[in-house]
């Protein structure tokens, strides 16, 4: 449950269903398929999920920074906020930074839609600010995947509405974005699959 400030005189309750529920939820899945079928990486890999995002990015700039004094090498970062509202009549998309990330980054995860998930419509969007931004900040190659192309669209953005059960709550489009992540994922660390296993069991 988080809870958000409106312009200091109250604090409105925000469930967090989309906001940023469905992206904590891709990033579960992420871990579930990897526990699955005993997926092993040619480099580490960390799934994480920050707390403070709301209030000033906090938990982010705090990890951000602690990396960057540790010397740490970050091949990339991928963000995945908001995730799960689908406007009626819209194909399934997927919204990718416009402004604050690294178009190298962007355009590999664009690329990676484009060969693997071909349903989604892919485009920039004007959403900015979430976590990936404490890390390019810090000089590290991030970028951000939003649930649609252009600005938000959700009615229920930082409010008490924001449920998963309501209508334009979409898993199936949060799963399409989930397998951009993981297959992004897969590309950046290079991996190896148990004997027996094959790539289909990862979808």
């Amino acid at each position: 449950m988080s809870y958000l400030p409106v312009p200091e005189t109250a604090i409105e309750r925000a469930p967090g269903g989309n906001d940023d529920g469905s992206g904590t939820i891709s990033i579960l899945n992420i871990a579930r398929r990897i526990r699955q079928t005993g997926i092993t990486f040619r480099t580490n890999v960390e799934l994480v999920v920050f707390a403070g995002e709301e209030q000033g990015l906090l938990g982010s700039k705090a990890y951000a920074k602690e990396l960057r004094e540790r010397g740490a090498n970050i091949v990339l970062m991928i963000q995945a906020d908001m995730l799960a509202y689908h406007v009626p009549d819209e194909r399934p998309q997927l919204g990718l930074a416009q402004f604050i990330g690294t178009p190298e980054v962007t355009q590999l995860v664009a690329n990676i839609s484009a060969i693997y998930i071909p349903e989604l419509t892919v485009g920039f969007t004007v959403v900015c600010c979430s976590d990936h931004q404490s890390f390019h900040e810090h000089g590290y190659p991030a970028t951000h995947l939003f649930e649609r192309a252009g600005p938000i669209a959700d009615p229920m953005y930082h409010n008490s509405g924001d449920l998963s059960d309501r209508p334009g709550y979409d898993l199936n489009q949060v799963r399409s974005i989930c397998k951009v992540q993981f297959a992004t994922l897969l590309h950046a660390a290079g991996f190896g699959l148990p004997e027996g296993a094959n790539l289909e069991e990862l979808d």
